[in-house]
């Protein structure tokens, strides 16, 4: 088919609705078919049910592993001293001849030391700090030897862009107080809040006001509003972004800036990024040589206010963070969510974010993908960017805010025929890698709407819809074994709770000690939570999807109680 063709089938929009229809149009029948079967073919629902538990029995255990892979490569590169190697990065090889003499003063001290002989307390410390040591030595090795593609962490810059609607002071401020207490130079730091016209006039206020108060201690810092009517923008993070960028490239042009020396990170107005994030990213990013074609994704904790927030909610941000953190154990399959970075080189050449998608995190890693011909992949940091659970004044509010925050996320299943319609168009980026990625995008969201409903009910349906199949031993066999196998698989979730427990921040003072046990008890509710602000909220999206009814940028309310 000629180029074209292909250009004229993905400009229609009998197409377009085809593809937004499909992802929805397979859920409901997926979740309707064991229905109908129950009735006239029950065996085929036993079997899939068996197989399916299994399924998800084997997937438990890995998600299992790698949030434990995960949870200890956070905590390894948490005890590195980012700062330390950006000095490595201007000059390895005096720091090569300091830690080459340390070696060689342990090794004489302890001479078997290389083969962990030494069975002391002494001697085992000492193997430990031998390979410590060993790793510094192979580290700034590898960096003399590809000295010439690293670029010097002193002509790195990082420009910092903060979404804010209608947030308040004491929200934002602690944002900045977080950069501020960044272990890097403020002098290469520029922040940017970023603030909506719609917000009035309280939230210019708000956002001069700090610019006057920090400003003074970076670099740069500007307050810039995003006007209302814009033609062709849907009002949101995105469209705000993409215009502070917009005139941030004005300002950096001015000064004459590299732009492939700028690092952009997007945040929300409640993010507050750890001390080394800004360290590690410049460590990652001066070291990669494609390092123009990457996105640099830390780890979502939501933290902040994670005593404050109801069961419900606490359990939903737990998940949230420990997703990130599983996905970054399969970088292949990560992609930009919430808080992340990139090249501003990269964001020229992109147009910054989409000024359409409710979703331009996600939505971003694929404008990179394919204006860069598939050669884009999304780096974990393993750095934590601390950001607010979901909390509001009221309860009802509180689980109103969530349902809607978890069903604009879902909406990323509006990805979907835009992938699709790119795919085809691209002639550079191989057919395989992109039938994988399509798959990947279907098989995420379309396990998001099913998979919690399946487990949960499905297995019942045959015994209770189909009586002939009921006087039958393996009708009622059938939730037996459906039952075990998910009681095999609550192994992974005592390795989750376990994580939780010991990822959690102290326990605030206005809390008492019956609140740790809440944090234990409260993993009884993830059944009801997957299902209803997981399944239902992914439902809700792909339903809207194929009515063609696209969903707005819906603000999250932050609150935090003191």
């Amino acid at each position: 088919m000629a180029t074209s063709a292909y250009q004229y089938i993905t400009d229609r929009r009998w197409f377009e609705r085809f593809l937004e229809i499909l992802p929805g149009a397979l859920t409901w029948l997926f979740l309707i078919a064991p229905i109908g079967l129950s009735f006239i073919k029950p065996l085929w629902v036993a079997y899939f049910i068996i197989a399916f538990d299994l399924y998800w029995l084997l997937k438990a255990f890995r998600l299992s592993i790698f949030l434990v892979r995960g949870y200890s490569q956070l905590h390894r590169t948490q005890r590195i001293n980012w700062a330390h190697r950006l000095d490595w990065l201007e000059d390895p090889k005096p720091h090569l001849a300091k830690v080459e003499r340390r070696m060689r003063d342990l090794v004489s001290a302890y001479p078997s030391v290389k083969r962990r002989l030494q069975f002391s307390a002494s001697g085992l410390k000492a193997h430990q700090k031998y390979l410590g040591i060993a790793n510094e030595i192979d580290t700034l090795r590898d960096i003399e030897q590809h000295e010439a593609a690293i670029i010097k962490p002193s002509e790195l810059y990082h420009l910092v862009i903060i979404a804010t609607y209608n947030e308040s002071y004491e929200i934002l401020r602690s944002s900045i107080e977080a950069l501020l207490h960044s272990e890097y130079r403020r002098d290469r730091l520029m922040v940017v809040i970023a603030y909506e016209e719609r917000g009035g006039q309280a939230t210019k206020e708000t956002a001069e006001s700090l610019v006057a108060e920090f400003g003074p201690k970076f670099r740069h810092a500007q307050a810039i509003m995003h006007p209302d009517g814009i033609v062709g923008e849907l009002q949101g993070k995105g469209a705000n972004l993409t215009f502070a960028g917009r005139q941030m490239a004005k300002i950096i042009g001015g000064d004459g800036m590299n732009p492939e020396n700028i690092i952009v990170t997007t945040l929300d107005s409640d993010h507050r990024v750890d001390k080394q994030y800004f360290s590690r990213l410049s460590y990652v990013y001066a070291t990669n040589p494609n390092r123009l074609h990457k996105s640099y994704q830390p780890v979502p904790m939501f933290y902040n206010n994670i005593w404050d927030a109801p069961a419900p909610m606490r359990v939903i941000a737990t998940n949230n963070s420990f997703w990130v953190l599983i996905e970054a154990m399969r970088p292949h399959r990560l992609r930009n969510f919430a808080a992340h970075a990139q090249s501003f080189k990269a964001l020229l050449d992109t147009d910054f974010w989409s000024v359409t998608s409710p979703v331009e995190d996600g939505h971003q890693y694929w404008r990179s993908w394919f204006a860069f011909d598939g050669d884009h992949e999304v780096l974990p940091l393993y750095i934590p960017v601390y950001q607010d659970a979901v909390l509001d004044k009221t309860y009802l509010k509180t689980f109103v805010a969530q349902y809607k925050q978890m069903r604009r996320w879902a909406f990323g299943v509006s990805d979907f025929p835009y992938v699709v319609r790119h795919a085809i168009r691209n002639k550079h980026i191989p057919f395989l890698e992109k039938v994988i990625q399509i798959f990947r995008l279907f098989e995420g969201h379309f396990s998001w709407a099913t998979a919690a409903l399946v487990v949960s009910f499905v297995a019942w349906l045959p015994l209770f819809l189909n009586p002939h199949f009921a006087r039958q031993e393996l009708a009622h066999q059938l939730p037996i074994i459906a039952s075990r196998l998910m009681n095999v698989a609550t192994i992974g979730l005592v390795i989750t709770v376990a994580v939780s427990m010991i990822s959690l921040p102290p326990r605030p003072p206005h809390h008492g000690r019956t609140r740790s046990l809440g944090m234990l008890i409260q993993w009884a509710l993830l059944p009801v939570v997957a299902i209803l602000f997981g399944s239902f909220a992914a439902i809700d999206s792909q339903t809207r999807l194929m009515l063609g009814k696209h969903l707005g940028f819906y603000v999250t309310p932050k609150a935090r109680r003191e």
